[in-house]
């Protein structure tokens, strides 16, 4: 189900970009920054490129200056999308990477961020990520999600969110069409028991909060907007 969009832009991946550092943490490899002690923590969930991208962990770092412990697995198990590849099967590299199985492996993480004193938990899922951000938030193991230009979120997956819900889409998405993302979002409006919030970005593309162009200005502003948003919101309900 990977458009064109996923396709465009991609990152040159680094193993030693960011401020943090990378450590075993729920069984995978983990790059992890912020206050170790901190009782607040953001899980984040990362696009089809992985856990090594540099506006990803640029993100984490930023995140972790407001004081969250952010830890970002490599739930790809070092089998980031790779497009250049000649032989590259978008179907397939999905096939092998089930949304289901990125919830499983990250209930260990979790777990992992409790058992060192970590008392809140907030998750951000970009693209891939959202996908699989939509199912923690069926439970109440984490505190708070944020979608950033998820990938295809159903009804039934909306209907079972238990927690504060941010959804932050691209106007221009083939992946999850704004129209989608309000119905969804109306969804969300009538469970009386969850917060909700859900905004359309003007004139961006889906992946606009990743892998964005850092010399365009215009791609920066709206960039950096949704990542205020995102913060704003686990300040908000990761406490």
């Amino acid at each position: 189900m990977a458009t064109s969009q996923c396709l465009e832009n991609p990152p040159i991946l680094s193993s030693t970009c960011g401020e943090g550092c990378v450590q075993e943490l729920g069984g995978l490899q983990t790059y992890i920054t912020g206050p170790q002690d901190s009782k607040l923590a953001v899980l984040v969930i990362s696009d089809a490129y992985g856990y090594e991208a540099p506006n990803l962990r640029k993100l984490a770092d930023k995140v972790a200056a407001a004081g969250f412990l952010v830890v970002v697995p490599d739930f790809l198990y070092g089998d980031p999308f790779d497009p250049p590849y000649p032989n590259f099967n978008p179907e397939a590299w999905l096939k092998a990477h089930d949304t289901d199985k990125g919830c499983e492996d990250a209930k260990p993480v979790i777990a992992a961020l409790k058992s060192k004193g970590v008392s809140a938990i907030g998750a951000a899922g970009f693209c891939w990520g959202g996908m699989v951000g939509v199912k923690l938030a069926s439970s109440e193991d984490i505190q708070a999600a944020v979608l950033l230009h998820p990938g295809p979120i159903t009804v039934d997956e909306i209907n079972n969110v238990k927690i504060p819900l941010a959804i932050l889409g691209a106007e221009i998405d083939n992946y999850s069409p704004p129209e989608q993302l309000k119905q969804l979002g109306e969804i969300l409006s009538g469970k009386s028991n969850v917060d909700s919030f859900v905004k359309i970005f003007p004139g961006v593309s889906h992946g606009w909060t990743m892998r964005y162009n850092i010399e365009d200005e215009s791609a920066v502003k709206s960039a950096e907007e949704a990542h205020c948003d995102m913060l704003n919101w686990f300040t908000k309900y990761v406490k």
